[in-house]
């Protein structure tokens, strides 16, 4: 007589099956150095809605038609995708001034004239103008970008994108070349509260200046800004001679670039600067700023890189395997800042790309050649001699040199970020108010938020709660 093996809720992989005792599980990625990165995807909703103004260069809207070529091309089934919340005010005031930021919680189009505006940087005529909702977009920005660092602290993910950061100018009081919140500061910010080290990496063609200034005297953050430097091209800082100061000095690396830089210089360049800095600084994670200015045929830039070549960047740093920070940034022309982070995200899940562009709803921004990487046009002069960059690479080498190593941190506890250390409080307040009928309990032993040791807890906050950090 045959025995017939019915099917049962057992069969479910959430339930204990006897029949597998004894057989090999699969590794896992904690343990598989060859499985797939976990990728997390942060888009705001709304982000590419707001509007800077009928004539200004930056253009949110460029976000939406990043987005839809991810969704179109079905990159969102290789990674996980995230609305975050917005950052709060006190989030926030992590880096920028108290002042700066009630300032740009009140502006509006029609009293930013009359709010010395200009004193923090945003008004009329300048580069960054009052508009509609200014606040809630900086918080959108920020809080994803936020999002994105616990998540990598957390160990919840190995690579988080957030196209709509990145915006590298913003000083601590101050608005600067299109951005209002320093999201990468305050990405970085939070890094620093699990990780010892942490490496900034620019490929903006606009200098990372708001950041540099922010870890200047740190030498926890290495900067490293590859950039077009000339007195008239904006911000103009992001010399060789920039290194840091105090604790900071040689933590800030500068590569001065001229125009026309091509595919091959500018990733040979790369390669060879990164590698070395890698190995000496030993980050414990990265943050890789991938403003698409640098493009070739780019509103305001004056390089010749290809998309193609843009991305290399992006799998050449992904490589290391360590935890990593894609922001967006610069990009002034919507169709190609969409085509050039839609392939990255390709590469960071580890998904190759058709060259045709999926229909989608902003099909027609990308005429006529509705191509993934179209040709490249209006070649510019490649001012950069083999000589020229030559050098630059033998200073960054010389400046290695004095790093000395990283840097040793030393361990400790450290608080819980914001949202943590407000539910530890409304707990505390909850068992001040009830203890003693927390007492009256079986005396089991409790831990130091009110809960028995033998309690289930959701994963998150416990990985929250009992993260130890390296930090001074």
């Amino acid at each position: 007589m045959a025995i017939v093996d019915v099917r049962t809720y057992s069969d479910s992989a959430f339930f204990y099956d006897r029949r597998t005792t004894g057989i090999a599980e699969a590794e896992t990625h904690h343990v598989n150095p060859h499985s797939a990165s976990r990728v997390a995807y942060y888009h705001p909703k709304g982000v590419g809605n707001y509007h800077y103004g009928e004539r200004h260069p930056m253009r949110p809207q460029r976000m939406e038609l990043t987005n839809h070529l991810v969704l179109g091309y079905g990159l969102h089934e290789h990674m996980t995708m995230h609305s975050s919340r917005k950052a709060t005010e006190d989030e926030l005031r992590e880096f920028h001034d108290g002042d700066y930021v009630d300032f740009l919680k009140r502006v509006t189009p029609k009293s930013s004239t009359q709010a010395n505006g200009s004193k923090f940087g945003i008004g009329e005529g300048e580069d960054c103008p009052a508009f509609h909702d200014l606040f809630l977009f900086c918080q959108q920005y920020a809080g994803a970008s936020l999002a994105a660092a616990r998540k990598l602290s957390q160990g919840a993910t190995d690579v988080a994108v957030n196209w709509s950061g990145g915006l590298h100018h913003a000083k601590k009081g101050e608005a600067s070349g299109f951005c209002y919140v320093n999201d990468i500061v305050l990405a970085i910010l939070e890094l620093l509260r699990y990780h010892p080290r942490v490496l900034y990496i620019d490929i903006d063609i606009h200098h990372g200046d708001g950041v540099q200034e922010a870890f200047y005297l740190s030498n926890r953050v290495l900067t490293v800004s590859f950039h077009k430097y000339a007195a008239n091209f904006f911000p103009g800082t992001g010399n060789l001679s920039e290194i840091g100061s105090d604790l900071g000095k040689y933590f800030s690396l500068n590569i001065p670039l001229q125009d026309g830089i091509d595919d091959e210089s500018y990733i040979s360049l790369f390669k060879a600067v990164m590698e070395p800095t890698i190995t000496t600084f030993r980050p414990a994670a990265i943050v890789l700023q991938c403003g698409a200015d640098s493009l070739g045929c780019d509103r305001l830039g004056t390089f010749n890189l290809s998309i193609a070549a843009h991305g290399e960047c992006v799998r050449y740093i992904k490589h290391f395997g360590l935890p990593l920070l894609v922001l967006g940034g610069g990009g002034y022309r919507q169709s190609s800042v969409a085509r050039c982070w839609a392939y990255e995200t390709g590469l960071l899940t580890g998904q190759t790309l058709p060259n045709a562009l999926p229909p989608n709803v902003y099909y027609n921004f990308f005429g006529p050649d509705y191509a993934l990487h179209p040709p490249l046009t209006g070649h510019i002069q490649n001012l950069n001699t083999r000589q020229s960059l030559e050098r630059i690479r033998v200073t960054i080498r010389e400046k290695l040199r004095y790093l000395n190593g990283a840097p040793s941190v030393q361990m400790q506890e450290v608080p819980p970020d914001l949202p943590g250390f407000l539910e530890d409080e409304r707990r505390e307040k909850d068992d001040e108010e009830d203890g003693d009928e927390r007492r009256a309990g079986d005396g089991a032993e409790r831990d130091a938020v009110g809960r028995k040791r033998n309690e289930y807890f959701d994963n998150d906050e416990a990985q929250v709660r009992g993260k130890r950090s390296m930090r001074f």
